[in-house]
């Protein structure tokens, strides 16, 4: 079982979306500064999350919300 998420940084705004199969850990890596994508703008806080049943399907959906349709998407679903 693999996780889309998208994360809100709380410095700006800013919003980072990826997929993992460990959210909880994943999440910790981020706050902790370990990738470089994400280090200046933590702490980072968990706005959105959904299941996807392999890596194949949780990567498509990933690329999804990075594209602009998936952009609107989460700006309807988080009302930005």
């Amino acid at each position: 079982m693999y996780y889309v998420y998208v994360l809100k940084s709380q410095v700006d705004g800013r919003l980072y979306k990826g997929f993992t199969n460990n959210l909880e850990r994943r999440i910790k890596e981020h706050n902790s500064g370990k990738h470089k994508s994400t280090k200046a703008f933590k702490p980072w806080i968990l706005v959105y999350n959904e299941i996807a049943e392999g890596r194949e399907k949780a990567r498509k959906r990933e690329v999804y919300l990075k594209s602009g349709l998936g952009r609107e998407f989460l700006k309807r679903k988080l009302e930005l």
